[in-house]
């Protein structure tokens, strides 16, 4: 596979794929500090959902990877995909709630999507994932970040607003439950970097 490639263009394509999903936190991240409410918990929260439906989609469905030396595990659907889809589509929903529909929440809506069409476009490019994978992944990325902002407007904001302990449990439990999950990504990171590997073999 990389051997298609000009050994430029095969370096930079891994450097953005790499930093995708810094990007993606980034934005979430300063959404979420923007809004710093209820429904940026409520963000928070439906993105680690998101990123559970992946995992447990591919251990599901077990579809192989088109190159299995590039990565292992199964291929469908693409979490990075399916992360970036579900993070830009809540947040255009957001802005254009918040703004209503003009030209500077269409231009904004436009860009996002180019860039997670981009950042999506990379991991067919550099063999991850083949592009059905990639394309059923921004589907159903998109398609819960619907119903995720479809289920905050018609069942949580009403609620929240009515009964203090919906307040208590969304907070209390909204931030256990995205702390739990950093630590876990986290410690997968961890567990798998070169820098663990020294450690423990110093340990020894």
């Amino acid at each position: 596979m990389a051997s298609s490639k000009t050994p430029a263009i095969w370096k930079v394509s891994q450097i953005h794929t790499m930093r995708s999903k810094w990007v993606v936190a980034v934005t979430f991240g300063g959404f979420i500090m923007w809004r710093h409410d209820a429904l940026a918990l409520w963000a928070a929260t439906g993105s680690v959902s998101n990123f559970i439906l992946s995992i447990t989609l591919k251990r599901v469905l077990k579809q192989e990877r088109p190159f299995g030396e590039v990565s292992s595990g199964p291929g469908m659907p693409s979490s990075h995909a399916q992360t970036v889809f579900f993070a830009l589509v809540f947040i255009i929903m957001s802005v254009i709630k918040w703004m209503g529909l003009n030209g500077a929440t269409t231009i904004l809506g436009i860009l996002l999507v180019a860039l997670g069409s981009y950042f999506s476009w990379l991991r067919v490019l550099l063999g991850y994932h083949t592009t059905s994978q990639v394309i059923a992944s921004t589907i159903v990325g998109s398609n819960f970040a619907v119903l995720w902002f479809w289920a905050w407007e018609a069942v949580i904001f009403h609620a929240y607003n009515l009964n203090p302990w919906v307040q208590i449990l969304l907070f209390v439990g909204g931030a256990c439950y995205y702390i739990g999950f950093i630590f876990y990504v986290f410690w997968h990171y961890i567990k798998g970097s070169y820098f663990l590997s020294i450690l423990l073999e110093r340990l020894k």
